[in-house]
């Protein structure tokens, strides 16, 4: 296993800055998990731990080893792409031992090796196979056995459950994060589903614009996120938010709402974040319109008109509501969060 570390690292192309100076350090044993909007740097960042695009400047160490200017292959890393990038020639077994053939191991442990990976991913009665004979959870798994006989220090998964379906996806994120649990094995992942970041990862690091935002457990995200980008992005259906104004006693929301809660500077303006689980229909509420009604069967995703902005509730309970409904919503719960509507800031 191998500790990952960036210090102060930039990458530009041209005069285009796209990593502005980005710090963290993956422990040994860590399941990294790197979430963002499309072109906020992620994915940039993996290849440059990869070895595939150069440093701009600052330092990416791997066991406290500079390996700025060390090439791939000499890393000791293993990367599993979103093509998966199997040779469609070769069988299941040729693609996952191409990488030691071609570093001259000898054929008995190629295939000792390749057969005890192909054990851990459940691939052993398809070795014979060509990709093509395969099921794209199956190329995966693929994918993931290649990078497995290398033991690497280090496991980089660069968007890998993209190309598959929702079911599949579910499945593999399982079978990923079990896999890594029993290797014990470093890994960075990269993915713009921030679902697969909570469900997977020991820690994640958001980004945006090439910056990172806010990096902690999962749950430390979800509870005390510490911007609302990062309220916006980790959780799903995304938090609400509400313009607000500070009055004696609490918050006047837009519509006209009441919020008790102890708070300083009356007359500031702020931005009230609410998660939809924590929104809900009841007695003494402000009155908001139903505009969509999505029964779930474990629970109802409901979104609404709230005055002028839009607001989404979410209910264990099956709620018995119809588009055009008019009913009063309570955003009193203690749970919740305000923001500088400026600098977005958490206040």
């Amino acid at each position: 296993m191998g500790s990952v570390t960036f210090k102060q690292l930039r990458k530009s192309y041209g005069t285009v800055e796209v990593l502005h100076g980005i710090d963290f350090k993956i422990e040994e044993g860590e399941f990294c998990i790197l979430v963002g909007a499309s072109g906020c740097g992620k994915s940039t960042l993996l290849r440059m731990l990869a070895g595939l695009e150069s440093v701009t400047s600052g330092e990416i160490l791997i066991n406290d080893k500079v390996v700025n200017d060390v090439r791939p292959k000499q890393r000791d890393i293993a990367m599993v792409f979103q093509s998966y990038a199997l040779y469609p020639h070769m069988t299941v077994a040729q693609n996952m031992g191409f990488s030691l053939r071609l570093a001259g191991v000898p054929k008995p442990e190629i295939a000792r090796r390749v057969g005890e990976a192909a054990g851990i991913i459940g691939l052993t009665e398809f070795l014979d196979r060509q990709p093509k004979a395969l099921s794209g959870g199956q190329r995966q798994r693929v994918a993931m056995g290649r990078a497995i006989v290398r033991d690497p220090q280090v496991f980089l998964f660069d968007e890998p459950l993209s190309n598959l379906d929702a079911k599949l996806r579910v499945q593999m994120r399982a079978e990923i994060r079990t896999l890594q649990q029993r290797l014990g094995t470093t890994t960075a992942y990269v993915t713009h589903d921030q679902v697969e970041a909570m469900t997977m990862a020991d820690r994640i690091v958001v980004m945006d614009a090439g910056i990172v935002q806010q990096q902690g457990a999962p749950l430390d995200l979800y509870d005390k996120p510490a911007n609302r980008f990062v309220a916006g992005f980790i959780g799903s259906p995304s938090m609400n938010f509400l313009d607000a104004e500070v009055v004696e006693g609490g918050l006047r929301l837009a519509s006209g709402h009441m919020i008790a809660r102890p708070v300083q500077d009356v007359g500031r303006k702020v931005t009230f974040g609410i998660r939809p689980e924590h929104v809900e229909v009841g007695e003494g509420g402000a009155e908001a319109t139903v505009d969509v009604v999505e029964p779930l069967g474990h629970e109802t995703l409901v979104q609404l008109t709230y005055g002028d902005a839009p607001l989404t509730l979410l209910s264990r309970d099956r709620l018995s509501l119809k588009p055009g409904d008019v009913v009063p919503v309570r955003m009193d719960n203690p749970v919740h969060h305000l923001f500088d509507p400026d600098s977005g800031e958490l206040i």
